[in-house]
């Protein structure tokens, strides 16, 4: 949608390139952004080329910038560093990219402001602040009201909330009283090609962090003695490999290259989280792989009866049990579906929908 009208992109953060900085790289093929505006840019050169295919000058910052890395032990001042995002008057059309507060920003007065919803906004405050603090930090919980009636007050100010899946779409309505149209986000399923999957194991990718619950997979796999692989880093990987048995390996982070190759020889793909899409379970269907994961979130979108296997409890037990009847059913499984199925969620796919959706809202 390279036409006449100015644009702006609205970014909570930069920081590093991660799945919301993909979606944005996929944006910056759609629109012309004229202007870039963000609370705090850390983000290296060279990731930053990525994220906005080296189409950027300037990228506008407020006083957050002054924080540096530690930015985020600040966050109930987010609220009030958005309001230092000023948009120019001669700016067409907003596009904020919101995880958190982008959304919030208040443009000009006949500027159209869609909002594309990355996740459940500022969830920390909403659905699992008691995850997130823990022990000291639970002395933020007498700010949490406040927090939520501002958050609740500026998710009303875009005129357009897209929302990167059905599951965060009844989020919005249920949270914010906001109806929302949903565009899935892009994966780059192109990365990843079909493999055999002839190995004798089964393997999970992601960030080894407490929502994940890879804990409940490793309880999983130390009770049934099947061969698993974990691909990631996070801040649980020396709890988790004290608590695993022999039968499961710690691979660490890998380039997607042999992320392919293990998904691609892999007898299904694990998956325990609730996300509000997840991205994993979509570039394992991409190489052919099955999927065993939990009915909840973004998963029962895109997994489907031919593609893969549903659980409904975040238990082991319920695990273990969907593991024993894919063993029986695995011959099923047709790999062509499964690719099939994963290209629905191609970036050519989001760019033609998104650049559908704004064109028909700002005719």
């Amino acid at each position: 949608m390279k036409n006449k009208k100015k644009f702006a992109i609205i970014i909570d953060w930069l920081d590093q390139y991660a799945g919301s900085e993909r979606v944005i790289s996929s944006m910056s093929k759609v629109f012309l952004f004229d202007e870039i505006h963000t609370m705090i840019s850390i983000m290296n050169e060279r990731d930053l080329r990525k994220t906005f295919n080296n189409s950027f000058s300037t990228i506008n910052t407020t006083f957050m910038q002054s924080f540096g890395k530690y930015f985020r032990y600040f966050f109930p001042l987010f609220f009030i560093f958005v309001k230092q995002i000023k948009v120019s008057k001669g700016i067409d059309v907003v596009i904020s990219s919101s995880h958190s507060i982008a959304k919030n920003i208040r443009v000009p007065k006949n500027t159209i402001h869609f909002s594309y919803f990355q996740a459940r906004n500022m969830k920390y405050i909403w659905d699992e602040y008691k995850l997130y603090f823990r022990g000291i930090l639970k002395l933020i919980y007498p700010l949490i009201p406040l927090m939520r009636y501002l958050d609740k007050k500026g998710a009303q100010n875009p005129n357009y909330i897209i929302s990167n899946s059905n599951y965060v779409k009844d989020w919005v309505k249920k949270t914010y009283n906001r109806d929302s149209h949903v565009i899935y986000p892009p994966v780059d399923i192109h990365n990843f090609t079909i493999g055999p999957h002839k190995g004798d194991y089964f393997i999970s990718v992601g960030r080894l962090e407490p929502y994940k619950r890879f804990d409940i997979i490793i309880d999983a796999f130390n009770k049934n003695n099947q061969q698993l692989i974990i691909i990631g880093d996070g801040s649980q990987m020396k709890y988790l490999k004290s608590i695993s048995n022999d039968n499961i390996k710690f691979l660490g982070f890998l380039d997607s290259k042999k992320i392919n190759q293990h998904l691609g020889n892999a007898k299904a793909f694990v998956y325990v989280g609730i996300e509000d899409f997840g991205i994993s379970p979509i570039e394992a269907q991409a190489t052919g792989c099955p999927v065993i994961c939990l009915k909840a979130g973004g998963t029962k979108e895109t997994i489907t009866e031919k593609t893969g296997i549903f659980f409904s409890e975040q238990t082991a037990e319920s695990l273990n049990s969907s593991i024993s009847k894919f063993l029986v059913k695995s011959n099923s499984f047709k790999i062509s579906e499964i690719r099939k199925n994963a290209e629905r969620f191609s970036e050519k796919n989001f760019i033609r929908n998104l650049s559908e959706y704004v064109s028909k809202k700002c005719d």
